[in-house]
């Protein structure tokens, strides 16, 4: 899923302790906002008598930057898979050969060597989806199956926009909606990309992630750009709440769990990991995120809704691109469009 940094304690039933924290019965966990479910937490903490302290970021890329200031003492935290190539070049996370964790064969087995860790040394699969985007179907009832609706908006939707506040995100969904690859090193690309977004900012009401369900149950937005299973979780509470598979490319990821360098509790790291690969549990966090996960045999423990959700259940027809770790010099010029963008 993968943005201004905001790291707090969340409230879930669980009994919390102060952050960074370094005892035989804590596992620090850094996730993104709204992503973890408590009743997982709590089952974790009632089988292994170790106590969850959870602190939450809005993008891959705050944790990235936590990470490599190195001020976070996480046991366990969950990128994006575009950013693990990142991470293990620079040292930030740790090699704990997952493969050889209790219930590995128990990962689909096109999840078993993915691209971003062949070896299956650095990560292990937590929730997968897709990036687009949410429109209010009472404001605007016309074709949402296009990224034109997003970035050159209908009279319905001018100024009643939402967006990501993430280079990373906003930015390649801008590639997919203009056919260039999302890891492009061409100056002339990212030219385009901005001025597309220039064109767009004036119909923008706010670049924000966190708190994106909010404003479009309010009414403050129309259409914002949103994860597939964030989108479930608006039309179970609206059904005028629609999901858009922009037909030019649905950008495609998978959010993974790694162990951070600095982890103080690595063994008690690895017994969560170990944890999620059982498909009684990986479903519990499934039904409360609503996202697709990658063990096999969770589907028996799932929600009906995910199995039948329009959200979840894409168009065949669709160009899904799984969004890669791209170069240094793209993610230069990726953030100097961004920059650009927010003067």
């Amino acid at each position: 899923m993968h943005k201004t940094l905001r790291l707090a304690a969340v409230a879930v039933p669980l009994t919390l302790i102060a952050s960074g924290a370094n005892a035989e019965g804590v596992l620090n966990f850094a996730n993104w906002a709204e992503y973890t479910s408590p009743e997982l937490l709590e089952k974790f903490e009632q089988e292994t008598g170790i106590k969850v302290v959870l602190d939450t970021y809005d993008s891959s890329e705050t944790l990235l930057a936590k990470l490599q200031a190195g001020g976070a003492d996480y046991d366990v935290a969950v990128p994006g898979n575009n950013f693990v190539a990142g991470m293990i070049s620079e040292g930030l996370i740790q090699n704990v050969d997952v493969k050889s964790l209790p219930g590995f064969e128990n990962l689909e087995s096109r999840w078993q060597s993915p691209p971003w860790d062949p070896t299956n040394e650095y990560s292990i699969p937590w929730l997968w989806g897709t990036t687009g985007f949410t429109v209010d179907t009472s404001a605007y009832g016309g074709d949402i199956h296009t990224y034109e609706v997003l970035f050159n908006p209908p009279p319905e939707l001018q100024g009643e926009i939402g967006m990501f506040n993430s280079a990373d995100e906003v930015v390649k969904m801008v590639h997919a909606y203009l056919g260039n690859d999302l890891c492009t090193e061409d100056p002339a690309h990212f030219q385009a990309a901005f001025d597309v977004l220039k064109a767009q900012k004036q119909h923008v009401k706010m670049y924000q992630s966190e708190g994106l369900r909010e404003r479009m149950l309010s009414g403050e937005v129309k259409a914002h750009s949103n994860w597939n299973g964030s989108s479930l979780k608006l039309r179970s509470k609206d059904a005028k709440f629609a999901y858009s598979y922009p037909r030019e490319g649905v950008l495609t990821w998978m959010d993974v769990m790694v162990v951070p360098t600095g982890a103080k509790n690595k063994e008690n790291a690895l017994k969560f990991l170990a944890f999620m690969l059982q498909p009684e549990n990986v479903a519990i966090q499934s039904n409360f995120a609503r996202y697709s996960n990658a063990v096999a045999g969770s589907d028996a423990f799932m929600a009906e809704e995910l199995k039948t959700a329009p959200e979840i259940v894409a168009p065949a027809d669709r160009k899904f691109i799984f969004v890669p770790a791209c170069s240094e010099k793209a993610i230069k010029l990726q953030d100097q469009v961004w920059t650009r963008l927010l003067k």
